[in-house]
């Protein structure tokens, strides 16, 4: 026993280094030259990211070149878990600069008109998905998989939205400083901490069964990890980042903040809550610490934006089996998760806005800007293949959702805003770093 504990770890083989290292190569630079000729034709830059996964993966490659795909991307689980790892480190990191992207001061300057915006366009949403995944082909659920938990989760999925596709589109568009550029980021802000909670409540449900107990449990741990980052991580943040804070190059804050982000995930990992719930609560943490990291931070940025999250992005479309479509069940399933996502948040946004006072053209508006969904709906998609709750055809379904949607938000916008009477799209005078911030990473992050 102790000669076969003292024994070397094995590193890893010659050739499945060499397999690796050409994966991420392929992939990286696919998913950055297809995220610019997004980004030339007014498209967010995930639809290019996802489309280098799509060429490399079973959609195409597969069928062009059958020989060349199954030496790239080997059916070894080991040899993928390398790649999948890179991605997993991508997306934590990814999730909490989200959070530390959060502006809060939106949310309290429009909480009424932001909140019932925000609760509609997510309630209407997720009950319609819920509803659909229970009239869904039982063929389209999981073996192992309780078609409560499948809707459950298909809900959550159709009822987010994506803080970064609204913030570039709304920069692009020189809507940013507007009133109802303004009021679509808070309610977004509000869309996104609940779709959070929620995800990580299926998503534990999804782990260890549905009964009572464990969305009880679910609910304890979820309320003791907020209170935890309020009551303890929040000085500790502070002090932490005030520490790195102190010396003249940004290396330190980076470290620390990559580590707070690391451990967070690490900890709701192991509550069963889903690892890029805690990296969202510690970029929430790190945003409101009142410390000047923004510009320290760039360096984490560009690495994480440029690098890590196009890989990641490729590997979610790496799993997109586009093939699956050509079957008239998926294909119909398609269409009709599509609609109803759509028709959710289009009409729940446009009911909160209508029972604000807001016109017509306005809430058309705020229904386009709380539609797309893009990196969010993405993450969301990986966590249910993950945890098994979506199948192949689901998951390629869910992503199909979140690059549609992401591309109607620019040209439904342009015409409901060019029917909007200019003193409703007054400036409301907020400052501009309090919200340019919000749109500050380059188009590779959406």
């Amino acid at each position: 026993m102790s000669e076969l504990s003292s024994a070397p770890v094995p590193t890893i083989p010659h050739h499945s280094l060499l397999v690796f290292l050409l994966q991420l190569a392929v992939l990286l630079l696919l998913a950055l030259a297809l995220g610019r000729l997004a980004a030339r034709f007014g498209m967010p830059a995930i639809v290019g990211e996802l489309l280098a996964g799509v060429l490399v993966g079973p959609s195409v490659l597969s069928h062009v070149w059958p020989s060349l795909a199954d030496w790239l991307l080997p059916k070894e689980a080991g040899q993928m878990h390398l790649l999948d790892a890179v991605g997993q480190v991508g997306v934590v990191l990814l999730v909490g600069i989200t959070g530390m992207e959060l502006k809060f001061d939106l949310v309290r300057r429009r909480r009424l008109t932001a909140a019932r915006v925000s609760l509609a366009g997510l309630l209407l949403p997720l009950g319609l998905g819920v509803g659909v995944g229970f009239l869904l082909p039982s063929s389209l659920v999981p073996d192992g998989t309780s078609p409560t938990v499948f809707s459950l989760f298909l809900g959550v999925a159709l009822c987010v939205t994506a803080i970064p596709v609204i913030a570039k589109t709304l920069l692009d568009m020189n809507l940013l400083h507007r009133d109802i550029g303004q009021l679509t980021l808070a309610a977004g802000v509000l869309d996104d901490i609940v779709g959070w909670f929620l995800l990580s409540v299926v998503s534990a449900m999804a782990a260890a069964g549905l009964s009572t107990g464990t969305i009880a449990t679910s609910l304890l741990h979820l309320a003791g990890v907020v209170l935890a980052a309020v009551l303890v991580g929040r000085p500790l943040v502070r002090t932490a980042l005030r520490a790195a804070g102190r010396s003249p190059s940004p290396a330190p804050t980076v470290a620390v903040v990559t580590l707070i982000v690391l451990l967070g995930a690490a900890a709701t990992q192991a509550m069963h809550l889903e690892a890029v719930f805690g990296a969202f609560v510690c970029g929430v943490l790190i945003g409101t610490s009142g410390e000047p990291v923004q510009e320290r931070l760039a360096p984490l940025r560009t690495t994480v934006l440029a690098f890590l999250a196009p890989v990641f992005f490729a590997t979610a479309g790496l799993r997109m089996d586009l093939s699956a479509l050509v079957g008239p069940t998926v294909l119909a399933t398609a269409c009709a998760v599509l609609a109803v996502a759509i028709l959710g948040k289009f009409a729940g946004a446009y009911v909160g806005a209508k029972l604000s006072g807001l016109d017509r053209w306005e809430a058309l508006a705020l229904g386009a800007g709380m539609n797309a969904r893009g990196v969010i709906e993405v993450v969301v998609a990986m966590v249910g293949l993950q945890l098994g709750v979506l199948g192949p055809e689901t998951y390629t379904v869910i992503v199909l959702v979140a690059i549609v949607t992401s591309l109607m938000a620019p040209p439904v916008l342009r015409v409901a805003m060019a029917r909007i009477d200019g003193h409703a799209e007054a400036e409301m005078g907020l400052s501009g770093t309090g919200t340019r911030d919000l749109a500050s990473p380059p188009p590779a992050s959406v």
